[in-house]
């Protein structure tokens, strides 16, 4: 018994990780790194039922990015045109199966221009995981600068994702 009631927060705590969704922006400067995350958006039903009709649209709201400092998720909104622009769109086009691969292409929506990638995704525990490469540039964003120009933010960015998801 004893066994069993130390195993339930081991438990209780991979089932709720399995129901966390969350979007994750990171990237780097000439010194440092950062991470960007949004996980405060729901699906319907508490995961998302994925098939060929029925495929995610996520909107999530620039200033649920918490990228774990305050000046930095300052800035990141900024960059972002959180004010004009307050979504960041994540819509799957399409979702094909391959064994236990799924590839999807997606568009990402940032102020105001979209982009259409190919994404590869993996389901493992009921989370449909997947990471993909994108620039500020493609979105026509300047990478900013501080400091007078001494810290620049590259280019590339990460886009990861994970979705609790029932495919169908």
């Amino acid at each position: 018994m004893k066994a069993f009631l130390t195993a339930i927060p081991f438990l209780f705590g991979i089932f709720m990780n399995a129901q966390e969704n969350y979007v994750q922006i990171s990237g780097s400067t000439n010194i440092n790194t950062f991470k960007c995350t949004n996980n405060t958006f729901r699906a319907p039903g508490g995961s998302f039922m994925i098939s060929e009709r029925n495929l995610p649209n996520i909107a999530l709201k620039v200033d649920d990015f918490d990228c774990r400092n305050r000046i930095m998720t300052s800035d990141f909104q900024k960059t972002l045109s959180a004010e004009d622009h307050p979504y960041l769109h994540v819509k799957f086009l399409s979702l094909d199966k391959s064994k236990t691969i799924y590839n999807a292409q997606i568009e990402v929506k940032m102020i105001d221009k979209s982009k259409i990638y190919n994404v590869t995704l993996c389901l493992q525990n009921g989370k449909l995981t997947g990471k993909r490469s994108v620039k500020f540039s493609d979105f026509d964003i300047l990478p900013p600068k501080k400091m007078g120009g001494m810290i620049v933010v590259k280019d590339d960015l990460n886009l990861v994702f994970a979705l609790s998801a029932n495919p169908q």
